[in-house]
């Protein structure tokens, strides 16, 4: 099974992503957003986006890519101190993680 990533802005990895990442054993600090453009010509079985904005901007995929729309709230705009952002990152980190467990849906 292979997933697609949807065509938003690349950016670089937030350092709250990367702390609340590591604190469950996963290390992203070496990982990027990559541009749906990197994935040109390959097939999907899935198209999971995660956000509105991913929802409206992601492109059609050829084939039979079966699409999934689960709007979580952005980190990244979350405001306030550094502990009330990571709580935040936590939150969205937690909700991702249960929605996957769930994922393949039959």
């Amino acid at each position: 099974m292979r997933l697609a990533p949807t065509k938003v802005p690349v950016k670089t990895l937030l350092p709250e992503a990367i702390a609340v990442m590591k604190e469950i054993g996963i290390d992203i600090s070496g990982h990027r957003s990559k541009s749906v453009d990197e994935f040109a010509g390959r097939s999907f079985d899935y198209v999971l986006t995660v956000c509105d904005n991913a929802k409206e901007s992601c492109p059609i995929f050829p084939g039979h890519a079966k699409r999934l729309h689960h709007n979580f709230d952005d980190p990244a705009a979350a405001e306030g101190s550094e502990d009330q952002r990571l709580t935040v990152f936590r939150r969205v980190r937690d909700e991702i993680r249960a929605y996957l467990k769930t994922f393949p849906p039959a």
